[in-house]
């Protein structure tokens, strides 16, 4: 039974899970990203979910669901009113109305009702992904709906969940802020991409979040969660150049779940290193008093462009694969000797860039 968001909060919440805009006029966005892997497809959807302004009556005000499907092909739905969007501001759930019979004010809907009154949109909890989007140039079209077993938030499992980016990220330092949501769940549902139904039950899942008033100038991310042989693994590693008060900074972080441990490497814990190309290869390092991660991403796949939220509004401005390949080693120090404790690849690693194009290798400053 998929829970409604009002219901009791989930061990695995973590900090920032509600919606964020305090509703003053001031430029504003808040994004969330849901994916869910398939194994036996060798597939990967993610669902992009945006608001913008809204306050309403902006030149940016509005709102999207963004698909990357299978294959990395891609599927884009604006929801202009922004008084058919719903979030709580105390858990992870929010919604988009586009067609719908409803005449009232947008709220959570079970699931079946959802599906009957609503022809476009979606609908999303810490254990809900439903909706419905069309493309009426292309005729292409998805509809989903899966529920979602949270089994990691971003901490230690059973233990105290963290904020992405430390206690200041509570406050309006870093613009924009960014938290994961969940490291790793099983979805068990079904995607209708274009005519082809895809089913599955505890499929890998993961969803992430960020909201603000300003965006990085660039950044790149890495995130996997379906290890060969290795099921009880996730990462989700990136950087970028942010805004920090009244000056720019580039950071970056990685983020390691390994039998329940969870292994942070954060620049105030840590030496993080990146040398990221424009596109097709991904190398970052990071390295503390007691481990070391060595990181390894490539593509040889031409990617797809996606839209982000930009001072300009929603622009192509990221560049994506969800198929990467990846090479993750984890070493343990002791007296000065270094231990191999983990050794784990991957097909089906999730590799981004975005922000302002580069021509050279951007290597850690």
């Amino acid at each position: 039974m998929v829970d409604s968001p009002n219901n009791h909060l989930h061990v695995t919440q973590t900090p920032h899970s509600g919606y964020h805009w305090d509703g003053s006029s001031r430029r504003f966005f808040e994004g969330w990203y849901y994916r869910v892997t398939l194994p036996r497809e060798a597939q990967t959807f993610a669902f992009m979910y945006s608001i913008e302004d809204p306050i309403g009556g902006k030149p940016h005000s509005g709102g999207a669901a963004q698909i990357l499907g299978a294959n990395d092909e891609y599927l884009c739905r604006t929801f202009p009113d922004v008084r058919k969007f719903w979030a709580s501001r105390d858990v992870l759930a929010l919604g988009h109305w586009g067609k719908t019979k409803q005449h009232t004010a947008p709220v959570y809907l079970p699931p079946p009702e959802f599906d009957r009154y609503v022809e476009e949109g979606y609908q999303a909890t810490a254990t809900l992904n439903q909706g419905a989007i069309h493309d009426p140039g292309t005729g292409c079209y998805c509809r989903w709906e899966y529920e979602i077993k949270p089994l990691l938030g971003w901490g230690d499992q059973g233990g105290i969940q963290q904020s992405t980016a430390g206690w200041l990220s509570s406050f309006q330092i870093f613009e924009p802020g960014w938290q994961i949501l969940m490291a790793h769940g099983l979805a068990s549902g079904w995607i209708d991409w274009n005519g082809k139904l895809y089913e599955f039950i505890d499929a890998p899942a993961y969803s992430e979040k960020n909201w603000g008033g300003a965006f990085p100038t660039k950044w790149f991310w890495m995130n996997c969660n379906l290890f060969e042989n290795e099921p009880n693994l996730a990462l989700t590693a990136g950087g970028g150049r942010r805004g920090v008060l009244w000056w720019m900074e580039s950071v970056a972080m990685i983020g390691l779940h390994y039998q329940g441990k969870f292994y942070e490497f954060v620049p105030w814990n840590s030496q993080v290193s990146w040398d990221i190309h424009p596109w097709g290869a991904w190398k970052m390092q990071a390295k503390n008093e007691r481990y070391k991660v060595e990181l390894i991403a490539t593509t040889d796949l031409p990617g797809t462009s996606l839209r982000a939220p930009t001072k300009n509004g929603l622009v192509f401005c990221c560049h994506d694969t969800m198929q990467g390949k990846l090479n993750l080693k984890l070493q343990e120090f002791s007296n000065g000797q270094g231990k191999i404790i983990l050794e784990a690849h991957s097909f089906l690693c999730g590799l981004e860039v975005g922000g302002k194009p580069w021509q050279n290798v951007w290597q850690s400053e």
